[in-house]
């Protein structure tokens, strides 16, 4: 089994991310392997809008977005996390969201078994950001497990922020609960 992340923060250090760092912990912790990709670290363009996108046998930009795709569709269990920006999710995880329409444009269905996906804003606006990431994964007919939730501020140390941790603790429990479960 395997859960791979995808990271829409260009915040090393921040909450996103080391809400992520959180989860993968966990899941590590019960036997699933674990892969994060921090979309900032990569080069992911938004799409071209190609008007005969499904006639090409590989999206025609030469980027990171290829291969990303292809972790994403292949996991057992995918994690998408974004901040807050402007209400919604990080540029970042929108042109990776944009991006997949290559999957679905090719019939390339997602056969991952559970998504969590996390979002985090300053005030407000986490819950809305969660319904943009669910866009993207409710088309696999997975289990979605959702964490939400306000740091208060991007500048307070993730470290203090308990409550979030311990929703990013037990989401990845239930994540590893769903891809384990008829497995021994």
């Amino acid at each position: 089994m395997k859960v791979v992340a995808i990271g829409g923060s260009p915040r090393l250090h921040g909450n996103t991310n080391y809400l992520i760092d959180q989860a993968l912990d966990e899941l590590a912790s019960h036997g699933i392997e674990t892969e994060k990709i921090v979309l900032n670290e990569y080069k992911v363009g938004p799409c071209q809008a190609h008007e005969n996108c499904a006639s090409f046998s590989e999206c025609q930009q030469k980027d990171d977005g290829q291969w990303i795709l292809e972790k994403f569709s292949q996991a057992d269990g995918v994690i998408l996390a974004s901040p807050v920006y402007f209400g919604s999710i990080s540029a970042q995880m929108k042109a990776f969201m944009d991006r997949s329409f290559f999957l679905f444009s090719h019939g390339m269905a997602l056969n991952f078994k559970c998504a969590g996906l996390i979002a985090v804003a300053g005030r407000r606006g986490a819950d809305a950001t969660v319904e943009e990431l669910r866009k993207l994964v409710r088309l696999a007919g997975s289990e979605i497990l959702t964490l939400s939730g306000n740091s208060g501020s991007p500048d307070i140390d993730p470290k203090t922020q308990t409550e979030l941790i311990e929703q990013a603790k037990t989401m990845a429990k239930q994540m590893a609960e769903i891809l384990t479960a008829g497995s021994s």
